[in-house]
């Protein structure tokens, strides 16, 4: 067995803080050596354990028992970041997505393999034990064919305004993770249809954004499938994915933190997870733990840079589809889509 990984944690915000406590001791095979975010305090809080808390990411990437990084920074720095530590000779796992729109994302993950760097993008829901197990099954022809595809996730409120001002789009920010779980479970996806409004919070129309929405798929397999998406579910974080094929169907969904069922007078009443890190704590960190042992044994990561490139790019038919009205092939997109709004910058890491 070879040595432990060290990681440096790129981005000490919540996703980057999370990462870094899985390191520093839940990630068999991994340890923490140091955390960078221009945020001096936000460093600190999250160098647990003894790792070096750093403002100057050059110093992070040069540090001698670094081996990994882990970037977590807004999505506005991933691609140089990527470059960067591809050119230090750093394995390199990073949040989704990898950039704003499809150019840099190629370019991005072009570098990666221009310096043979092994990767691995942070699609978490992959590694949560139903969809896994979902996945698994129909892979496997259990049910046969799979005929129709069904993935809904609401957020329990808004974001607010600075997320919302920094964001790639809903359907890049938000959306993509179910374009994922759809390709993980069904395939490439050929062609989609996007319907999005202004029904939560009057913040996404100034920024040009939607914050509720469908898209209809339609795979290569010949497979239908639809995405609902919303940013308010008042009673907290749900999400579910639903597959139909030809003897039967396999429903995942967990919206409850208490496993109980509570029966009186008043009805029926079951908790719910507030926040989508509670929701996917463990998938996070089994997503890590899936990286460090690839990159041990000398195994490529998965899901890797096709999986980066090729979600965002029906991420961006989708948001092409909304903005000229019209059904959008996915191979019509090769550059981020025409008319679809420019993403504005984001803050420092941290976000």
């Amino acid at each position: 067995m070879s040595a432990p990984l060290g990681f440096a944690v790129i981005g000490a915000g919540r996703i980057g803080a999370l990462h870094a406590r899985h390191l520093a001791g839940a990630v068999e095979g991994a340890r923490l050596e140091a955390v960078f975010d221009v945020d001096e305090a936000a460093a600190r809080a999250a160098a647990i354990g003894g790792a070096a808390a750093l403002t100057d990411l050059g110093e992070a990437l040069a540090h001698p028992r670094v081996d990994a990084v882990v970037i977590a920074s807004p999505t506005s720095a991933h691609a140089e970041q990527l470059r960067l530590a591809a050119e230090a000779g750093k394995a390199i796992f990073c949040e989704k997505p990898v950039a704003d729109d499809l150019a840099q994302t190629i370019a991005a993950m072009d570098a990666v393999e221009r310096a043979g760097a092994p990767f691995q993008i942070g699609f978490n829901r992959r590694f949560d034990p139903a969809y896994a197990e979902l996945a698994r099954a129909i892979g496997a022809g259990e049910l046969g064919k799979v005929e129709l595809f069904r993935s809904q996730s609401t957020d329990p409120r808004p974001a607010p305004e600075a997320y919302i001002a920094s964001s790639a789009g809903f359907f890049r920010d938000s959306v993509i993770h179910d374009i994922d779980t759809a390709r993980f479970v069904v395939g490439e996806v050929e062609r989609v249809t996007a319907l999005g409004r202004v029904l939560v919070d009057p913040l996404y129309e100034k920024y040009g954004d939607v914050d509720t929405s469908v898209i209809t798929l339609e795979f290569a397999s010949g497979a239908l499938g639809v995405l609902m998406n919303s940013r308010r579910t008042v009673y907290g974080h749900d999400l579910r994915v639903e597959v139909h094929a030809e003897r039967g169907k396999l429903v995942a969904e967990d919206e409850r933190a208490t496993k109980l069922w509570r029966y009186d007078a008043h009805g029926l009443h079951g908790d719910f997870f507030d926040h989508f890190l509670d929701r996917f704590r463990d998938a996070y960190r089994r997503e890590l733990q899936a990286f460090v042992d690839a990159v041990r044994a000398g195994r490529a990561p998965a899901p890797g840079p096709v999986d980066a490139i090729e979600t965002l790019r029906v991420a961006d038919a989708a948001t092409l589809s909304l903005h000229e009205g019209r059904p959008v092939r996915v191979d019509e997109v090769t550059a981020a889509p025409e008319g679809a709004p420019e993403a504005a910058p984001a803050a420092g890491v941290g976000s």
